[in-house]
């Protein structure tokens, strides 16, 4: 089974990667702390000091359509925010 599904790469993360030496990973949803610290120390050689995680809710939306109303959510996904030691980075870009 697959920890780390995808790291999250927005503005606002990248802002926080640099500043606060904070990373977020979509993860697995039965995924606990402990995997999730060892995962990301295993893929990226790097030390971790402190995992959060949240699982975001399913976002419900709905539309007018000729057919009636149509109804839908987005998929709920758990994720985790990353703090690293003091000195350690990650950088994403680097085998594009």
């Amino acid at each position: 089974m697959a920890i780390i599904i995808k790291p999250i790469v927005t503005e606002k993360m990248t802002a926080a990667g640099e500043k606060l030496n904070r990373y977020g990973f979509i993860v697995a949803r039965n995924a606990n702390k402990v995997e999730i610290k060892k995962a990301v120390e295993e893929m990226y050689n790097v030390q971790v000091t402190d995992v959060n995680t949240l699982i975001r809710a399913p976002k419900v939306k709905q539309r007018w359509t000729k057919s009636g109303l149509l109804k839908g959510a987005q998929q709920a996904y758990k994720k985790a925010i990353v703090t690293l030691a003091e000195g350690e980075t990650i950088d994403f870009y680097s085998n594009i």
